[in-house]
């Protein structure tokens, strides 16, 4: 099994490298990994996942690949429904939810950006400032200097750990480990998240022949990364989940393990380093905001940095745009993810009332495009 956390880190990445580049201003994506394997998978685009990517300029382009997201369904284990949000309707048409490959999104985010805009197998070693640059040390023993560095590295940020020495991500209220995967659409037209006892099982159409699907599993069976190992978590699940896991359990490699992690720093920024997305805030993906959040921090920063004003505010700006917003998201993802460790009748009991108000909750804010 593979570790799901590449492309992740792309996205940021080439987001804020397009982000820049629509300001004329340069920028230089340094990516640790020689290749990208996990661009079979798919990603999950809420409203304003999908409103960041208009204002990069790929609204159009966006609505060729991958389905529309027109309907979430929150099952018990039994296959029961516990409520549905109109997805379509709560968000509109020009920020309709999305489901897309990743690699389909990795293109577009590169779309017409120079040839050099991104280097690969380019691994952070050190990290030096100074009153007007920053400079990098890299593995192979190359220097990269700029204005400002922007760690876009993710859950595990080098940049991070380098400049702010901040403690290692801490576990997710949702659960301890998840699983990743594409698989043959067993007749779904909605996403589909069916919840038991010590696991949760997600299918998205991403087209009428493919899902991409997310496993979790909480407690002591998720110490390790084989999802087989932890079948029996999901044995009282319905037929399109026995029948999905069947068949991918029969492609182990195809199947992308993580541990179920969060940042929560007191600082992002510190002269001209600055950190985005997962490096910053990496959330539980309850409300689907890793992706989201880091597109969103992209545009502000590439705003602020094109802006001409004050460098030595640039830091302190952009977190006081952004902690709001990332904060609401992260109360959200806590409030919600708790029920993931109630006993089953509780579970089934409250959702119905409190699912619903959640999902407006959390996604209301997130209707109001961030200022780029």
């Amino acid at each position: 099994m593979a570790d799901d956390a590449t492309n992740r880190v792309l996205i940021a990445g080439l987001a804020m490298a397009r982000a820049l580049h629509r300001r004329g201003m340069p920028g230089l994506v340094l990516e640790r990994r020689a290749d990208v394997a996990e661009a079979g998978l798919a990603i999950n685009l809420p409203g304003n996942a999908v409103q960041a990517l208009a204002q990069l300029g790929l609204a159009d382009a966006l609505g060729q690949v991958g389905s529309p997201i027109r309907r979430r369904e929150y099952r018990t284990e039994r296959g029961r429904l516990l409520f549905a949000v109109d997805e379509g309707a709560f968000w509109g048409a020009r920020a309709h939810p999305r489901c897309v490959r990743r690699g389909d999104l990795l293109r577009l985010l590169a779309d017409g950006l120079p040839a050099d805009a991104v280097r690969r197998g380019r691994a952070v070693a050190a990290i030096r400032q100074s009153a007007g640059d920053v400079s990098v040390e890299l593995a192979d023993g190359a220097v990269e200097r700029g204005g400002w560095l922007v760690g876009a590295d993710g859950v595990h940020s080098a940049v991070r750990r380098s400049v702010f020495g901040e403690a290692a991500p801490s576990p997710a209220l949702l659960g301890q480990a998840s699983w990743r995967f594409m698989a043959r659409n067993p007749g779904l037209d909605a996403w589909t998240l069916w919840a038991g006892a010590g696991g949760l099982f997600l299918l998205i159409p991403v087209d009428r022949d493919e899902v991409y699907g997310w496993a979790s599993v909480g407690g002591a069976g998720a110490a390790g990364r084989d999802l087989a190992a932890v079948r029996r978590v999901f044995d009282r699940f319905p037929q399109p989940v026995q029948d999905t896991l069947d068949r991918i359990l029969l492609r182990p490699d195809a199947i992308h393990h993580s541990p179920l992690e969060e940042v929560r720093v007191a600082h992002w920024t510190e002269g001209r380093v600055l950190l985005m997305g997962d490096a910053a805030h990496a959330t539980a993906p309850v409300w689907a905001q890793g992706a989201a959040l880091a597109l969103e921090d992209a545009l502000v920063l590439a705003g602020l940095l094109a802006g001409g004003g004050d460098r030595d505010g640039i830091g302190p700006a952009y977190e006081a745009l952004r902690r709001p917003r990332v904060g609401h998201i992260q109360a959200m993802t806590d409030r919600l993810s708790r029920t993931a460790t109630m006993p089953d009748w509780a579970r089934n009991l409250l959702l119905p009332l409190i699912g619903p108000r959640s999902y407006r909750a959390t996604y209301a804010k997130l209707r109001v495009p961030v200022s780029a």
